[in-house]
């Protein structure tokens, strides 16, 4: 009986690894982005991978090298990311009732792989999840992004310094492109990234507030306006009918 169990475990493994190979091609260009932009922000190369191997949160890894250039200080740091991140919370919650039951330290080592990716993956499989499908998916997942934020990082080194120095406009860029597609999907992000905007602005161009603190407060803020407005709407709606 235990040769079974071992052996539909590894099964499960296996179908993991398959599941999330399109996960791992699909990070190998973010990563190497990020290992590049990690570079030209002024990381070394071991607190780039060592980055990556602690958080494995592209946006929130993204958002870092932006609060580390404005020379920010690690809580607020830390708070930005856990904002950014909450949505983890509900996530994990579905998960856990989609996935096997099993003992909790398992539950914990593969909670922390749970990115966007590996949770559509898993939260659309037929039927229950096993504990060696997350292994396996989640093992790819994350072996692409720290292998290639390397790869990024030894190819930002070899190039120019002017170039290097130019790269810091990518960052911009790849901020613009992740927010774009959700814009298009919800009108609310639309409004949520603009209420955004002018709060910072504000806070910063007024000097009310350093720059770090200026983008917790205006995301927290901008957030609660439109989830408070949202709200009022519903029950407007619903009191009428």
């Amino acid at each position: 009986m235990a040769d079974i169990a071992i052996g539909s475990e590894s099964s499960e493994f296996k179908k993991g690894i398959q599941a999330g190979i399109s996960i791992g091609i699909g990070y190998f260009p973010i990563a190497l982005t990020f290992g590049l932009l990690a570079k030209t922000s002024g990381l070394s190369i071991y607190e780039t991978v060592l980055m990556s191997l602690i958080v494995f949160a592209g946006a929130s890894q993204y958002i870092s090298l932006s609060l580390i250039a404005y020379g920010t200080g690690i809580f607020e740091i830390v708070l930005t990311t856990f904002i950014v991140n909450i949505r983890h919370f509900l996530m994990c919650t579905t998960l856990n009732e989609k996935c096997e039951d099993d003992n909790i330290l398992n539950k914990l080592l593969y909670s922390f792989g749970v990115t966007d990716e590996t949770f559509s993956v898993a939260a659309t499989r037929e039927g229950k999840v096993s504990t060696g499908f997350m292994f396996g998916l989640i093992s790819v997942a994350y072996s692409s992004w720290v292998v290639c934020s390397g790869i990024g990082h030894l190819i930002g080194a070899s190039l120019p310094q002017t170039l290097q120095e130019s790269m810091g406009v990518a960052l911009y860029a790849m901020f613009i492109g992740l927010l774009v597609p959700s814009m298009k999907k919800s009108v609310k992000v639309i409004f949520l990234a603009v209420l955004g905007a002018i709060f910072n602005s504000i806070f910063t161009i007024g000097q009310i507030m350093a720059q770090g603190w200026a983008i917790v407060t205006a995301t927290l803020l901008s957030a609660i306006i439109i989830e408070t407005a949202e709200v009022m709407k519903t029950k407007h709606r619903g009191g009428r009918s």
